[in-house]
């Protein structure tokens, strides 16, 4: 039970952040979620590096990685709203902007996990 507990609050607190990165900043740019995009690459970071020190040297306990990567990374990021907005591109844009968009987030988001794996080993 307190394992489901450090995720709902660990979720509650990174969905709280996600709204309001994404509120401020998905209005720069009419055809790039720049808040979207900028949550999913750092949550992505964040989560390579956590996962990192976790598995080095256990130097975070198993709770704390729940709550700082299943809870808080997990609620932070958002997989449903870059599908919406990749849709919403889809359908009042054009296949450039969709396609820049999906491709540009995917291939950083798993840049950023690798990056923060390798930041983990140097701290």
């Amino acid at each position: 039970m307190k394992q489901f507990l450090l995720v709902f609050l660990g979720g509650g607190f990174g969905s709280m952040l996600r709204f309001w990165i994404s509120k401020n900043l998905n209005s720069y740019f009419p055809n790039f979620f720049l808040g979207t995009f900028l949550v999913n690459t750092m949550g992505c970071l964040l989560m390579g590096i956590l996962l990192g020190l976790s598995f080095k040297n256990n130097l975070l306990t198993q709770n704390q990685t729940l709550l700082l990567t299943a809870g808080f990374c997990g609620g932070f990021t958002t997989f449903s709203t870059f599908a919406f907005e990749g849709h919403s591109l889809l359908r009042d844009t054009s296949i450039l902007h969709f396609s820049f968009y999906t491709l540009l987030s995917v291939v950083v988001g798993i840049m950023a996990i690798a990056i923060g794996l390798w930041i983990s080993k140097l701290i």
